[in-house]
């Protein structure tokens, strides 16, 4: 993924030449999903973003999260109800990918076109149009597999 910096200057290009506002709020949420190099909870952000802002309350951190997800800054993983940076930033439309680590929790984003023009072709043949997709696929990392004991 590309350094933080790098993000948080393109999330505000996308913004701008979109004509929205990333408020100084929205960016520091932003900042904190791309620090956490994992999916974070609404709440765990919270409690993050309370450390600057004391006054936060969990409705700033939802409409912070709706607006991320909604430029395609960020991912809803749902299956934890967590969130993670886009590795593709500003690309709301693209399919996803999640590889999700079942013992140490991290969430690994990748793409393949191919995957998703099945999906649109099984869609389209079914009379149905995807709006927005991500598959969530769980297992164990390469790292886990790594730390289990030979038996």
């Amino acid at each position: 993924m590309a350094d933080q910096a790098q993000l948080l200057t393109k999330a505000q290009r996308l913004c701008e030449e979109r004509g929205v506002r990333l408020t100084p709020q929205r960016l520091k949420v932003l900042a904190l999903i791309i620090e956490h190099h994992s999916s974070i909870s609404a709440y765990e952000l919270l409690d993050q973003l309370k450390i600057s802002e004391p006054q936060a309350k969990p409705p700033t951190i939802y409409r912070a999260l709706d607006f991320l997800l909604a430029q395609g800054f960020v991912h809803k993983v749902e299956s934890t109800n967590s969130y993670i940076a886009c590795c593709v930033l500003g690309h709301a439309d693209h399919c996803s990918q999640l590889l999700i680590c079942d013992e140490c929790g991290s969430v690994e984003e990748c793409h393949d076109d191919e995957l998703a023009k099945l999906l649109r072709q099984k869609s389209e043949k079914l009379g149905f149009k995807i709006n927005h997709h991500v598959v969530e696929s769980h297992g164990i990392c390469e790292k886990c597999q790594g730390n289990k004991p030979i038996i």
